[in-house]
């Protein structure tokens, strides 16, 4: 890190929605990857153009989850290659100033920590790996609901010394927020000790109301204060209105988002986090390049 906020890209799937590329369950935002890449190179290009300083691949779909257990066997690695690619490419055209993370997704749907499957999650994260490895420069393990999530993304990459980067989300419905929580219900402070034993670069909070953004990096301060400890840490927050832990995340892709999360209301929220110490901040589902636009021109 620079001394200044890091600025991540926004919501690939809602900003592919938005744009009118191919977009409906099961496959959400691999549907463009696999119908019209160059509506994914775009939506990155906007990215870009509003501030990011790291994209992220378009791989969060490439789960049997969303295509299926026979597409993503056959044409799994390819198509998380392409994903790669299309960022890579967007990132060079940039001059060199643009990073690339490798989306790492939960493997059995968004927010179930409960369907997780250690058995399964290996061979399911090679395919990823070694499709998106040649074209990226760190590793996002994102929209993680459990520890146990995290330490397979942390497996999965062994022997690869590019930096991770972990991100998980958090419980953001009916949840007491001087003690957050992930998805999982594991503590905050349990995460921070978790990235540290992987050795990753940055601990993020990902695809959870903004409100509870605050309370999970002040939480994660204080336990590396309590530990002597040194970590980054990242927000990306969505705009959707909350969703319990026992919900399928994802199902109703093209329903209201927030309306009181404008650019400047989203900015009012980012200048709270890094106020707290959050050291990178971009922007999960409902987030445009218009909100990155706003973090770009005013975080330090």
């Amino acid at each position: 890190m620079t001394g200044r906020t890091t600025i991540l890209d926004g919501g690939m799937g809602r900003e592919l929605l938005r744009m009118g590329a191919p977009f409906h369950q099961p496959e959400w935002s691999a549907l463009a990857l696999m119908e019209a890449p160059d509506r994914v190179a775009q939506a990155h290009g906007a990215f870009i153009a509003a501030g990011a300083e790291v994209i992220t691949t378009n791989s969060y779909a490439l789960v049997p989850f969303h295509i299926g257990e026979e597409r993503f066997a056959g044409d799994g690695r390819r198509l998380a290659g392409l994903a790669g690619r299309l960022a890579r490419e967007a990132a060079d055209a940039a001059g060199g100033r643009v990073l690339v993370a490798g989306s790492l997704p939960p493997l059995f749907g968004s927010y179930r920590p409960d369907l997780f499957d250690a058995g399964r999650a290996p061979a399911l994260l090679e395919a990823l790996v070694e499709g998106l490895s040649p074209h990226i420069d760190l590793w996002l393990g994102e929209t993680l609901g459990s520890l146990a999530e995290a330490d397979a993304v942390r497996t999965a990459l062994t022997g690869d010394a590019r930096p991770l980067w972990i991100s998980f989300t958090l419980a953001d419905e009916g949840v007491d927020l001087f003690d957050p929580c992930l998805r999982s219900g594991e503590p905050v402070a349990d995460a921070v000790q978790a990235a540290l034993r992987m050795e990753a670069a940055a601990l993020l909070f990902n695809c959870s109301q903004p409100e509870v953004m605050g309370p999970a990096v002040g939480s994660a301060r204080r336990r590396l204060a309590e530990l002597g400890a040194a970590l980054t840490i990242g927000v990306y927050a969505n705009t959707y209105f909350p969703k319990d832990v026992s919900a399928r995340a994802n199902e109703e892709l093209t329903g209201d988002l927030r309306a009181d999360l404008d650019p400047p209301h989203y900015l009012a929220f980012a200048k709270d986090w890094v106020g707290q110490g959050a050291e990178i901040v971009g922007g999960c589902c409902g987030i445009g390049p218009e909100h990155i636009a706003a973090l770009r021109a005013a975080l330090p």
